[in-house]
């Protein structure tokens, strides 16, 4: 019985020996098994997921620096198209300096030129002539009419001739004249005339002063407020346009 009980007691303390050790082992085991399977499980996850935002920062890398090469050189089309620009900019000048040579040809004015009056045909006399000759030692243009006052301001200025403008600048060379034909009268006996012996010829169109022009008469000229008329200044006298 004693032994009996003893074997009994040993395989008891055995068992439970064993039965602890086992416990043990298994607690050990799955704790250290799901502590190292979730480490490696972590570490896996982790390095997988450094190793996709490697692969990801590598192929942004790449993007970003495909991207920025592309604007790169987009930068440096634009960079390429600046001198086109310039290139324009230098003909815009060209242009300016043919528009500044264009408007060399400064205006007459009275003290370059000198005016005087002629009469036309016989009696009586209804016509004359103003020949302003450039004499100022460079080319110049004449614009408009002449501003003609036979009498007083009051009178007015002898109106011009529309169909007598002439369709192209008038420029004089230095020696050349300029011409205008100017009514006085109609010539009736009955008319109501005025006799001047000088006149002003303004070039109000040009700004450029007055000249006091003398009678070709010794009598001087008979003038009429009703029915004098001036035409515009030309090169030479034109049969129509200049014939009222």
């Amino acid at each position: 019985m004693r032994t009996f009980r003893n074997r009994t007691t040993v395989l008891a303390a055995a068992t439970t020996a064993a039965l602890a050790l086992t416990l043990t082992a298994c607690g050990d085991d799955g704790s250290g098994t799901r502590s190292e399977g979730a480490a490696d499980s972590s570490a896996t996850t982790a390095a997988s997921a450094a190793g996709s935002g490697k692969d990801a920062g590598s192929e942004k890398g790449g993007d970003d620096a495909a991207e920025t090469g592309a604007k790169g050189s987009a930068g440096s089309s634009t960079g390429t198209a600046q001198p086109a620009g310039a290139a324009k900019s230098s003909g815009g000048s060209g242009n300016t300096g043919g528009t500044s040579e264009k408007a060399a040809v400064a205006l007459c004015t009275a003290k370059g030129l000198s005016i005087t009056a002629e009469r036309q045909d016989g009696p009586p006399y209804t016509h004359l002539t103003l020949s302003a000759k450039n004499t100022s030692g460079a080319s110049c243009e004449m614009k408009e009419y002449p501003h003609i006052h036979f009498l007083d301001n009051a009178r007015g200025v002898v109106p011009p001739v529309a169909k007598s403008k002439p369709q192209a600048p008038v420029i004089l060379e230095p020696g050349q004249s300029a011409h205008v034909a100017v009514r006085m009268s109609e010539g009736g006996r009955k008319e109501n005339t005025e006799t001047v012996k000088e006149f002003t010829v303004t070039l109000k169109a040009n700004g450029g002063g007055m000249a006091v022009v003398k009678s070709p008469a010794a009598e001087g000229l008979s003038v009429n407020p009703q029915k004098w008329a001036t035409g515009y200044w030309t090169t030479e006298l034109r049969n129509g346009a200049d014939e009222f």
